[in-house]
């Protein structure tokens, strides 16, 4: 019998490669939805992944001053989406819920809804973009109204490696995440090896002095074609280096350049991280809906999935 994508992730030793994805606009028809979803899965029939997670877009402009590089636009609910998807490929997936727009009962009502309707089951829940205007519900409380009702969920929470680069205590927040009930984390986009580096062996050291075994990090990586997308990962809050902003924009190919980006900073993470016990899995995703950096996704994911699976086996051989 064939694992599910829970089991692939509790599992230390099972690779675990993953697509990331946003639901079309909102007011898109049924018709057109499922459209945009066939040729999604259509592209990624030359690719083998074990599921798909689709996000929550939130509109973020309360945390930064800065102007939006992309106009924001509502979509349809990811539930939705996140069904459809389910439907058409057969395979697991993982959908995010921004909390602070709802009380405790409407989050109740939305994790019903959510195991009867939408038969689905992996979450990753998200906090407040920033501390300011109105947040019915806090990250912390959300966790307690879903560790109260009575469907149970496989949880998962989101890393933010700058975060740690800031304040130093990132990895005590996933631990804190995991005595919640989180079983993974997803990572923000790398492009940051270092900071990424920190925080898995601060993670590793401080679980082992506590006695607990590290949950898996899922590593997220994206493709980046152009000036105008390397500003859009800035205002979401994604650390660039200078050095490969400038390799991106001064490349003949600026999305080839960035998977070459991407790859050494997989293979950097790769290489001091692999005797810290800390399981990786893979996230790729596309931050705009170009097609050429959709179809540059593809080739990076495939390129990232064989550097994973070459460390996988190194690691069962050692």
């Amino acid at each position: 019998m064939a694992l599910s994508l829970a089991d692939k992730i509790s599992i230390p030793s099972q690779g675990v490669y993953l697509i990331g994805t946003t639901p079309p606009k909102a007011g898109t028809d049924s018709d057109k939805t499922r459209r945009i979803a066939r040729k999604l899965l259509a592209r990624l029939q030359e690719v083998e992944y074990d599921g798909l997670i689709i996000y929550d877009i939130q509109d973020e402009s309360s945390r930064v001053q800065a102007e939006r590089p992309f106009p924001f636009h509502s979509t349809l609910d990811p539930r939705q989406y996140s069904q459809l998807l389910h439907e058409l490929s057969s395979l697991d997936v993982i959908t995010y819920k921004s909390v602070a727009q709802r009380d405790a009962s409407e989050l109740q009502h939305w994790l019903t809804e959510t195991a009867d309707s939408y038969q689905l089951k992996n979450l990753v829940l998200v906090g407040s973009p920033s501390s300011h205007g109105k947040i019915k519900l806090s990250l912390p409380q959300a966790y307690q109204q879903l560790a109260a009702h009575p469907v149970s969920y496989f949880l998962g929470g989101v890393a933010i490696a700058e975060r740690h680069a800031k304040k130093g205590d990132e990895h005590l927040r996933l631990i804190d995440k995991a005595k919640q009930g989180c079983e993974f984390f997803i990572s923000q986009a790398v492009y940051n090896a270092q900071a990424t580096i920190d925080l898995i062996t601060s993670y590793a050291r401080s679980c082992k002095q506590q006695g607990l075994t590290p949950k898996r990090l899922i590593l997220t990586f994206t493709p980046c074609g152009s000036e105008q997308t390397l500003d859009f990962m800035q205002w979401l809050g994604i650390s660039v280096p200078q050095a490969s902003r400038y390799r991106i924009l001064d490349a003949e190919n600026p999305l080839n350049e960035s998977i070459k980006i991407c790859r050494d900073n997989l293979t950097q993470i790769l290489t001091h991280c692999a005797d810290l016990e800390v399981p990786l899995g893979l996230n790729v995703e596309s931050l705009t809906n170009r097609k050429e950096e959709i179809d540059a996704s593809i080739r990076l994911f495939r390129l990232l999935k064989a550097l994973m699976e070459l460390h996988l086996a190194e690691k069962q051989v050692a």
